[in-house]
């Protein structure tokens, strides 16, 4: 055995929004079923930035608290994986790479453009996405690949930043659909802002899917129960958690680590995806 047994993740957001979104909840789940496996857990730490997460990182180097880190949300200018460098510990990356580090990917581009066929099947030509943060690299991706294939079928896109929040997704949202010339369909990047958006729709009066469309990223409960029952892309965040957990216990036992891919998202059509011409 290790000297710790625990694998370190730190979370910088804001506790509510943790409290509120399944995803990693989820996540954590995977990655501690597989640890348990072995003897080790995770020893999870929420902060509100990154400064405060690589403060983290020193106290735990300092006491030799963990024997691996992972890394998540990468971001622009993202400073953390020097400082995890420099203090030695080991680190997986989920997502984003970060040099040479082992990483765990998501092909957020082939679920975006699965996203946008979806749509475009439907006959959709003005579509919207509220993003996430543009700070974060996956955030980036997912924003290109959508103008990317929106461009290529015709489509006219709109972006707008929202911060994960039912604030933001119900604001942004009422936003788009008061514009003189709406979008048909919107695309939000998580399912807290999906099912606000789907709310703030009702309160305008806007009736989905005869009138608008509604896709969330990260299938969940929260997409299943609301009415009408949300489209959505599934990804499988528990397995997501397992791959991630495999690549750390590699990098603990010292063995060569591969880069690994979780499998694509898959769009889960329900109720709240139809096509644009049934109310024109």
């Amino acid at each position: 055995m290790s000297i710790a047994d625990a694998v370190g993740l730190v979370l910088a957001r804001p506790s509510r929004l943790l409290g509120a979104e399944p995803f990693f909840m989820e996540f954590i789940a995977g990655i501690e079923e597989r640890l348990a496996e072995h003897d080790r857990s995770v020893l999870l730490h929420i902060v509100t930035t990154h400064e405060q997460e690589v403060a983290a990182y020193r106290r735990w180097a300092a006491h030799r608290t963990v024997d691996a880190v992972v890394l998540v949300n990468r971001a622009v200018h993202d400073t953390r994986p020097a400082a995890l460098r420099e203090l030695g510990i080991p680190v997986v990356v989920a997502g984003e790479p970060a040099g040479d580090a082992p990483t765990v990917r998501t092909n957020d581009e082939g679920a975006v453009h699965q996203a946008v066929s979806h749509l475009h099947d439907l006959g959709h030509r003005r579509i919207a996405r509220i993003s996430g943060p543009n700070t974060l690299l996956h955030t980036r991706t997912r924003t290109r690949a959508l103008l990317q294939a929106a461009g290529a079928a015709g489509i006219e896109a709109i972006v707008e930043e929202g911060d994960y929040s039912e604030e933001s997704g119900a604001k942004l949202t009422e936003m788009l659909l008061n514009r003189p010339d709406p979008p048909t369909a919107i695309v939000y990047d998580n399912d807290l802002m999906a099912v606000a958006g789907l709310n703030a729709a009702k309160e305008l009066g806007v009736r989905v899917p005869h009138d608008l469309s509604l896709i969330a990223w990260d299938d969940s409960s929260l997409c299943r129960l609301t009415s009408p029952a949300l489209t959505a892309m599934s990804l499988d965040v528990h397995l997501f958690g397992q791959i991630v957990a495999d690549s750390t216990l590699d990098l603990i036992a010292g063995t060569p680590v591969a880069e690994r891919w979780c499998p694509t998202a898959t769009l889960v059509a329900r109720e709240t995806s139809a096509s644009a011409l049934i109310a024109r």
